[in-house]
């Protein structure tokens, strides 16, 4: 499944290793002033950087819209547009050994995978198609007083020098209006950890008080209202029965430690012998702070898909 949406929808393709990136946005409104200078600032946020958890490889992750986009604004049509790869190089260490928690055996599995070149498009690169479309859909949102954030709220100690870490991260979607969701299947809060579990690496997410409210009390738990209908508390996150209440939608999503770490492990290959995988500088040692404007982005694209519905 490439495509991402119902009524603003994001359909992707190309991989890690190819010559380029590309996408397609359906359902955007006409009028849309599209910042340049706002979606390169998002790419940038995503973009291989001099960050000490960063790959090493080199991307500038600048956008080329082909359609959908005259004189800087949107035209209602399909927005096509495309992220060249300048840096590819394919480990030929690496290629044939299944990589540990990686695509490297579902892929085999699922696809008749040979080696990793053929994972590509499990790659994390991929990510950032999304952030070019959650940076139009965040533009929309913006002339409407809605702004989403997010932050890291904490990153896991190496055991040892080039080890890969995992990372909690926070997100929060600010000025949102009471009414978006459905009461049943496609609650606000299941589409929003829908588009969260389906960012790399991501493994758990919560929204409101989590996994914390299994401790609590109704007492310690409700969000009495006041007779301006105001809320004294904010427990809920946002979402009560699957709609938007009004009030901010907090939220955390848990990323594991990235599969590739900088020093040799024992694994086998797509055979099933012993194999080493080799370290390399190549890959992230974390999501975080790189997932930042992912997290935005998809939250972005669940919000502007519930009001153009």
């Amino acid at each position: 499944m490439d495509t991402f949406g119902h009524h603003y929808r994001l359909t992707d393709w190309g991989d890690t290793h190819g010559s380029s990136l590309e996408g397609l946005i359906e359902g955007c409104p006409a009028g849309v002033y599209v910042d340049m200078d706002f979606v390169n600032t998002e790419l940038s946020r995503r973009a291989p950087s001099g960050h000490a958890l960063s790959t090493l490889r080199r991307e500038s992750d600048r956008v080329e819209f082909i359609s959908g986009i005259e004189k800087g604004f949107t035209t209602g049509d399909p927005i096509r547009f495309r992220i060249p790869n300048e840096d590819v190089r394919v480990s030929e260490a690496n290629r044939h050994v299944l990589k540990p928690s990686h695509a490297s055996y579902t892929y085999m599995r699922k696809y008749g995978a040979t080696d990793n070149e053929q994972c590509g498009r499990a790659s994390a690169r991929q990510t950032a198609c999304r952030v070019v479309a959650g940076a139009i859909a965040k533009l929309w949102l913006q002339g409407r007083g809605v702004q989403v954030t997010s932050r890291v709220l904490g990153i896991a100690s190496p055991v040892r020098e080039g080890d890969s870490l995992g990372a909690l991260v926070e997100g929060r979607i600010i000025g949102l209006p009471a009414g978006l969701g459905e009461p049943v299947y496609d609650k606000f809060s299941a589409r929003l950890a829908y588009a969260m579990l389906s960012i790399n690496a991501a493994k758990g997410f919560d929204y409101g008080m989590g996994f914390r409210a299994a401790e609590m009390s109704g007492s310690e738990y409700h969000d009495f209202q006041n007779p301006d209908f105001s809320f004294r508390t904010n427990h809920d996150g946002g979402v009560q029965a699957g709609i938007t209440n009004g009030e901010e939608v907090f939220f955390r999503v848990a990323f594991k430690p990235i599969p590739s770490v900088r020093y040799n492990r024992e694994t086998v290959d797509f055979q099933g012998r012993p194999a080493v995988m080799r370290g390399s500088d190549r890959n992230d040692l974390c999501v975080a702070p790189r997932v930042l404007p992912v997290v935005e982005a998809m939250a972005a694209m669940v919000v502007i898909d519930f009001w153009l519905g």
